[in-house]
Parts: C-alpha cells; sequence; structure tokens
C-alpha cells in the first residue's frame, strides 16, 4: 500500500503503479456493496465491474474508508468487509469524510464521495450506476443529493446512467446546468432514465466514441476552474424496462415511504428495494448491468485520456 502524504490516502500498490505510470484508471463507488444492492448481488457486481474495467485495459480501484483511512483500490477483503451486516457500514457522503476519518469506522463510499477521493488521488475517470440529484419533493423538503456540489467542485468525469429514476430528473438536469456540469451523450441525444433507456429531456452535447468522449474530458478539466462533468449512457437495452411501469412502482414506494416516515438517506435504498420486488427482480437486473456496462466505458474512455495525455494515439 502507498500512504499519501498530503492526506489520509492509502492506495494500493496496484492502483499506485497504475497512476505512476499514467495507466487508465477508474474509480468505483462502494455503496452499492454495502447499502445498494441484496446479497449476493452486491458482491457479484462489484467483482463483475472491477473484471469489466480489467478486461478493457484498467486498472478499478474502488473507494471506502476503513481505520481512519480513505481507500483507494479496495482488496477483496476489503469488500468481502463492506458487504457483511454485521460490520455496520457506513454510508459516506463527501461530506462525512472528515467524521469518518476521525472516528476510523468502516463505511462505504457514495458517488460524491469517491470523486473527492478520486481527485485527491490523480484519478480522472469515475463509474457508476446513477448519480444522485434533486428529489421529487425538494421545494419542500430541499433534498438535494450532494453529488451535484460535489461535481460541481471537484475535476472528474462520472460516467453513468443518469441520475438514479426516483428523482425529479428534469430539476436535476437543470440544476446540473446552474453548476456548470457539463452533461455529455454517449451516443445518446437524450438523458437517460436509469433503468429506462429514454426521459424525453434532450441533452445539449453528444460524442460517440470513446475517443471523442476523452477528448471532451481532456478539455473540460484542462479549463481553469472546471469542476466534473457527466458521461451519460443508457442501460443495457436487453434489461431497459419501461418508463411508465418504473414511474408507477416510483409513485408506490414514495406514498410507502412517506406513511412508514423514511426520510433522507433511508429513501433511496427502500425505494429501489421496493421497485427490485415490484418488477419481480427486472430492475435488479437492470441496475447490475448497467452498473457493469457504465464502469466498462468508463475504461474504454480512461484508455483513451490517458493516450491523449502520453502524446499517444491507438
Amino acid at each position: 500500500m502507498s500512504l499519501s502524504r498530503s492526506a489520509p490516502l492509502r492506495i494500493s500498490d496496484e492502483v499506485r503503479d497504475a497512476l505512476a505510470q499514467g495507466r487508465a484508471v477508474v474509480a468505483l463507488e462502494s455503496s452499492l456493496i454495502a447499502q445498494g444492492l441484496p446479497a449476493p448481488h452486491n458482491l457479484e457486481t462489484v467483482h463483475a465491474a472491477e473484471e469489466a474495467v480489467r478486461a478493457e485495459g484498467g486498472v478499478p480501484a474502488t473507494t471506502l474508508l476503513d481505520d481512519g483511512w480513505l481507500v483507494l483500490g479496495a482488496s477483496t477483503a476489503d469488500i468481502e468487509r463492506l458487504a457483511d451486516p454485521a460490520a455496520a457500514a457506513a454510508k459516506a457522503g463527501s461530506r462525512d469524510l472528515g467524521p469518518l476519518i476521525a472516528s476510523r469506522r468502516l463505511a462505504s463510499t457514495t458517488v460524491s464521495a469517491t470523486i473527492r477521493i478520486a481527485h485527491i488521488a490523480g484519478v480522472r475517470l469515475m463509474a457508476t450506476g446513477g448519480i444522485g440529484g434533486v428529489h421529487r419533493d425538494a421545494s419542500r423538503s430541499f433534498d438535494i443529493s450532494s453529488d451535484i456540489d460535489e461535481l460541481a467542485a471537484t475535476p472528474v468525469a462520472v460516467v453513468c446512467s443518469g441520475a438514479k429514476s426516483i428523482l425529479d430528473l428534469a430539476a436535476t438536469l437543470e440544476l446540473l446546468e446552474t453548476r456548470r456540469v457539463p452533461v455529455v451523450g454517449i451516443g445518446v441525444d437524450e438523458l437517460p432514465a436509469f433503468y429506462a433507456t429514454s426521459s424525453g429531456l434532450p441533452l445539449a452535447h453528444r460524442v460517440d466514441t470513446p475517443q471523442e468522449a476523452a477528448a471532451t474530458v481532456a478539455a473540460h478539466l484542462g479549463l481553469p476552474g472546471a469542476g466534473g462533468l457527466l458521461l451519460v449512457q443508457p442501460p443495457p437495452l436487453e434489461l431497459a424496462l419501461d418508463v411508465v411501469e418504473v414511474e408507477a412502482w416510483i409513485a408506490d414506494a414514495v406514498a410507502e415511504a412517506a406513511a412508514s416516515g423514511l426520510r433522507g438517506g433511508a429513501v433511496t435504498p427502500f425505494i429501489l428495494s421496493h421497485i427490485a420486488d415490484a418488477s419481480g427482480g427486472r430492475a435488479l437486473a437492470a441496475n447490475v448491468g448497467l452498473i457493469v456496462k457504465n464502469a466498462r466505458m468508463a475504461a474504454r474512455v480512461a484508455l483513451a485520456d490517458a493516450l491523449l495525455r502520453s502524446g499517444r494515439t491507438r
């Protein structure tokens, strides 16, 4: 392990060597392991995502917190500990990093925390399923994910399938524009809706290849004061769900969550679990499929980005 002198950051030897050599590294969040997906799908999915990165020539760097350290490049043992309910892993957004470092707790990382850890280490690409955003009742609750502000502040490119479909996608897209975060479709002209291929919300920018995506990443991150950007693609077509069907499940889940008095970070896992049950497992399959697909694309973009920065082309 390599230990950072500027932050309490522990980097695996594999990731450290890849960064030193200018190779493609993709950061992966870990909240899907501890909180996002049920067993055994959580472990199967993170291993499949890491393998997808490796298959494209990249190095996966799953993040977490452990014993007062930010960890980039979790080991198999680390991942299995996160997946163990007895470990009672916390869930870390970027706001939680300091307190959790101080308390030395084991914690998974959300998108915002992963972006922060990636940037500290010099990793430019991360992959996830879907980012957080503006919740549907945000005008009353003010519930807006820290993913938005972290993206606005931190120069990392995130490959995802848009925002989670339980959110207000139109408001999320508007807020990303307000916060100067480009949303770039990979082979698509409208925002994907996580489980579904289309939200009906047009995008201002599109690329069609990993090389074009890498050129966009390089141009954006090269601007003074730039924050992050989103590269979005739909879930695998064979696993995608009908958006009308998904909306009906979401409405039922939101009503049930409200009736149960759920708030804050407990709401999203509850709704996703409800959708998984209501869909007979199809939503879970789509979720797993898009996570792995996004990891694979992030590796392709990271490889093209590494080639660009080295002055080489394929």
